[in-house]
């Protein structure tokens, strides 16, 4: 036999041997052609024997600024630990866009994709200068030396005089990270966030300990990101919601209570009861 005949013969057995299999392809592409960005479906979350999240159902649209409020232990961190691969769900789904599935990606395939999380602590690297802080945020190599001597581009140099025009610390920009104020720490891990351009922006209580004038800069600062990001933020302080909210959503016992105008949620008997206080 031939070596055609025998490669015929072959292939034309009824046998599907595993390395013939295609790999499965990710189709990794952003579709938001519906509306939202984010999907979470029917997600629940126990820890021994504590449901932390209930059957939620929220869905973020591209380019809006959703505001996330609710009483300690009514799900809010746990929800953004879902989305960002660092809890699992017992059961639901999570969608970035239509086609992407997070549950099948890990934290760092998560953030790659286009999902930024800046916690209520501020997390910059203290003993480094403000611009090395965007430096490493901006390097695909996140070693510290490998980044620190890189040559970095006119394109990337550019992308980080843009970020510190932003979050206006420009004038910061050689100081030690550590040198900064508390609001000034939490300006520039945004920009550590922006620097790579993340779809979605989730921002846990970012005015907390902030001054009166910090917190009025950090509104400016969201306002105006607002449309070019997808932006989730949690947050306790109301004067600050009614500032930037555009739509709120009321977490209680793990699930959506409320949702709406933050004047149709101040309203709402149910949320007044559980959370506001009348």
């Amino acid at each position: 036999m031939s070596f055609i005949e025998k490669t015929r013969a072959f292939a034309s057995r009824d046998k599907v041997y595993d390395f013939l299999i295609p790999e499965p392809v990710f189709d990794d592409s952003l579709d938001t052609r519906h509306g939202p960005i984010l999907y979470l479906e029917d997600i629940s979350v126990s820890f021994d024997g504590f449901k932390a999240l209930n059957n939620l159902n929220l869905y973020i649209n591209d380019g809006e600024m959703r505001c996330i409020i609710g009483a300690n232990g009514a799900g809010k961190t746990t929800m953004m630990d879902v989305i960002t691969g660092k809890t699992r769900p017992d059961s639901g789904s999570v969608f970035f866009g239509q086609r992407i599935d997070l549950l099948k990606m890990d934290e760092p395939a998560i953030a790659r994709a286009g999902i930024g999380r800046k916690f209520q602590k501020p997390t910059v690297f203290e003993t480094l200068s403000v611009y090395a802080n965007l430096e490493l945020a901006l390097s695909t190599d996140k070693r510290v030396w490998p980044t620190l001597f890189a040559q970095l581009s006119g394109s990337e140099k550019e992308a980080i005089d843009e970020v510190f025009l932003m979050i206006g610390l420009m004038e910061q920009r050689h100081r030690l990270a550590g040198e900064l104020s508390h609001g000034q720490k939490q300006w520039l891990e945004i920009g550590m966030l922006l620097i790579q351009q993340p779809k979605v922006l989730l921002i846990d209580e970012p005015v907390a300990g902030m001054t009166h004038q910090e917190i009025e800069r950090t509104t400016d600062l969201l306002l105006a990101l607002e449309g070019k990001h997808s932006i989730v933020v949690v947050e306790h302080d109301m004067e600050f919601v009614r500032s930037i909210a555009r739509t709120v959503t009321v977490l209680h016992e793990g699930s959506v209570l409320a949702e709406g105008t933050m004047a149709s949620v101040q309203n709402d008997a149910r949320v007044i009861e559980v959370y506001l206080g009348g």
